[in-house]
């Protein structure tokens, strides 16, 4: 089965993707964006019958533990009355979508979903550890410096899910300089092997870049299948 084949299958399965009424979605952007970065994903999810909530916080400007108090808070007023809330985090909204959910924000807890998330951490944020790279670390912020691949990285901190929780990485980079300084298939940020994480439900490996994959809609349909049933849709075996 080709990928186009596979594009066409997961456009069909969309149709039967309707959410149950008062199903809610939380979307998390990643570094450097702001909520209207997750508004393709937004659009196809309310098309599926969802309620959808995009979540904004200044990635460049707080530690994390300062991000995830701001969303906790967010959160609590917007779904504390929701009769289930799912989570989709994009990037760095992924790792903090992990510590905000480790503090359990709603009772009514659906499934989550981390696109490019570089659970093990980030080899690329490794390089802002070097003097030479002082004014990336200016410009990142302070958020950005602590998601490295040490065992006192922020990534590496957070505790395991509790939750079904599905992954999709993507392998088809636009940045040969990321690429080339990531181990293995990437999508120029991130390698597949870092958003790999003991416990989740599912895995997708996905042909997308890092910044694409929030208007794929191979990535969109294979995100509503796996809310509505704890799996990706099925793929071709690899060979």
């Amino acid at each position: 089965m080709t990928r186009a084949i596979q594009l066409l299958c997961l456009i069909a399965l969309s149709a039967n993707n309707a959410a149950a009424p008062g199903e809610t979605v939380v979307l998390l952007h990643g570094l450097g964006r702001d909520a209207g970065a997750m508004s393709f994903i937004g659009r196809e999810l309310r098309r599926a019958g969802f309620e959808v909530i995009a979540l904004d916080y200044p990635s460049r400007s707080l530690p994390p533990d300062a991000l995830i108090a701001l969303l906790r808070y967010q959160v609590i007023q917007c779904c504390r009355y929701k009769a289930r809330v799912h989570f989709v985090g994009h990037s760095l909204g992924g790792l903090l979508l992990r510590g905000l959910l480790a503090r359990k924000p709603v009772q009514h807890l659906g499934r989550v979903v981390l696109l490019g998330t570089p659970n093990q951490g980030s080899e690329l944020a490794d390089l802002l550890e070097r003097p030479a790279w002082r004014w990336a670390r200016r410009l990142a912020g302070p958020t950005a410096t602590r998601l490295g691949t040490a065992g006192d990285s922020f990534p590496k901190r957070l505790p395991p899910p509790e939750y079904e929780l599905g992954i999709i990485a993507g392998d088809h980079s636009l940045n040969p300089f990321g690429s080339w300084l990531l181990p293995g298939p990437d999508d120029g940020v991130v390698s597949v092997a870092s958003t790999r994480l003991p416990g989740m439900r599912d895995f997708l490996v996905a042909p997308s870049g890092h910044g694409l994959m929030r208007y794929s809609r191979y990535i969109s349909n294979a995100v509503i299948h796996f809310l509505r049933h704890g799996r990706f849709p099925a793929r071709e075996t690899p060979r």
